[in-house]
């Protein structure tokens, strides 16, 4: 459809995310985060129907997370308890421009999200939009093989990988792997070089990535799956390729307070409207309103403004869904 179409969508966007669910702790302040539940608030911020599947520790943490994803609207069917393990805490500490070094403690619940078979039963009667999940919770043996089972047995159109890579916590083979379930590709410029290099280099010496629509077309002939590739450029905007097209979109410079869950906003604007039926570009404009927007905020899922409101209404994206 064109920019200036209506969507075709109508019924609320069923998304289902994977992995990491905890607290950053910023300057003392414990804030919602980990990617997977950050994307799916922001989903639900922006009308969708997003549920997570994760797991937090039986704490005080626990109850408290469990609360404030129901809150923004998250479906907390399928977060888990774990009795042994606490609920995960990352401490945050923030460098020159707002930009975050992560300190990601292990051993914790999200380390083993292990659903049962009542749950496992439950997800297969489901029908999602899209199943979004990442590369960070895939560090245990326990997550991946969850992961492998997910893949074979849910019902999605769409699979939606956010890279978000964090160093220490990631492997070769794990990203490769995830690859191979990928629809839609969602990726930073480092993360773009990484990949370029893992898919490019046949001995130990790395291949630099000369353009991003040369990096997109490798991508797309090894994995010819991935229909939509976006990149996220910070305060330089977004690529995204699409059916062979590449393209590049703007963004409006903002101060930055902290871009921790800046990339999740990202993700969660890119995908409500693609998938609400709006062409890539628009998508990826939208993606960056809402990444600046959480970047100039403190915190992964700050409340969004009228002003903000405003903004993305004038884009013509449709938030008639959203409950007020």
């Amino acid at each position: 459809m064109n920019e200036n179409s209506h969507p075709l969508y109508i019924k609320p966007i069923k998304a289902l995310t994977f992995g990491e669910a905890l607290f950053d702790i910023i300057k003392g302040s414990a804030h919602l985060g980990g990617a997977p539940l950050n994307l799916a608030a922001h989903l639900a911020k922006l009308g969708a129907k997003p549920a997570v599947i994760t797991a937090v520790g039986r704490d005080e943490l626990g109850e408290k997370l469990i609360s404030q994803a129901e809150a923004v609207g998250i479906d907390t069917s399928y977060i888990l308890t774990d009795e042994k393990r606490p609920t995960g805490t990352v401490t945050v500490e923030l460098q020159a421009e707002g930009i975050p070094v992560f300190t990601i403690n292990k051993g914790v619940a999200w380390d083993a999200i292990t659903p049962g078979k009542k749950e496992f039963e439950a997800l297969s009667r489901e029908e999602w939009d899209v199943f979004c999940f990442g590369t960070l919770a895939q560090r245990t043996e326990e997550n991946r093989k969850t992961l492998e089972r997910l893949f074979s047995e849910i019902k999605s159109k769409d699979f939606f990988y956010d890279v978000n890579l964090r160093t220490g916590n990631y492997k070769k083979e794990w990203i490769l792997s995830s690859l191979e379930h990928t629809t839609i590709l969602k990726l930073n410029e480092e993360e773009a070089a990484t990949i370029s290099c893992l898919l490019s280099s046949t001995t130990n010496t790395c291949k630099p990535l000369t353009s991003y629509k040369a990096f997109c077309r490798l991508v797309t002939e090894k994995y010819p799956e991935i229909s939509v590739i976006c990149i996220s450029r910070g305060p330089r905007g977004a690529a995204v390729y699409h059916r062979g097209v590449y393209e590049e979109v703007g963004t409006t410079p903002v101060e930055v307070a902290d871009t921790v869950g800046a990339g999740d906003a990202f993700s969660a604007g890119f995908l409500y409207t693609y998938l609400s039926g709006y062409e890539v570009s628009k998508a990826a404009s939208i993606a960056c309103i809402l990444g600046t927007y959480v970047a100039s905020k403190s915190g992964a899922v700050p409340e969004y403004s009228k002003e903000l409101m405003e903004k993305l209404k004038a884009q013509g994206l449709n938030l008639s869904l959203i409950k007020t």
